[in-house]
């Protein structure tokens, strides 16, 4: 079953318009401005690949494949990871969590280069 990468990414910046919405209006009152700030962060990089999803979904048409499924993979992952750990960390104070957002972070970089790979073997 192919996965519609464009339909993923359009659902990952609803969602993240609503995040941001919530942080905005939501939490500006009962968090931090350093958590708020965290929260933010985590909306501003799960927009970015949520843009990111769109392209892959451009690039299965162009260059199908194992690489561009796993960059589209990776930015699932990553936003997950990265984006969810700072959602998780605002909305629960626990800085642990922390600790997983580079692994988001690595999910991202990893996505953006297996995108890269599948370009270079396409063209």
């Amino acid at each position: 079953m192919k996965l519609n990468w464009f339909a993923v990414g359009a659902i990952a910046a609803a969602i993240g318009v609503t995040f941001g919405a919530f942080g905005a209006h939501a939490l500006k009152s009962r968090v931090t401005e350093d958590l708020l700030s965290i929260f933010e962060i985590g909306v501003r990089y799960q927009m970015y690949h949520a843009f990111a999803l769109i392209a892959v979904a451009w690039a299965a048409g162009r260059w199908p494949g194992s690489l561009v499924n796993a960059s589209g993979w990776l930015f699932v992952l990553g936003i997950l990871l990265f984006s969810g750990s700072l959602y998780l960390m605002t909305l629960t104070g626990a800085r642990w969590l922390g600790a997983i957002t580079p692994v988001g972070g690595l999910c991202f970089i990893l996505g953006w280069i297996a995108l890269a790979m599948a370009a270079l073997r396409g063209s």
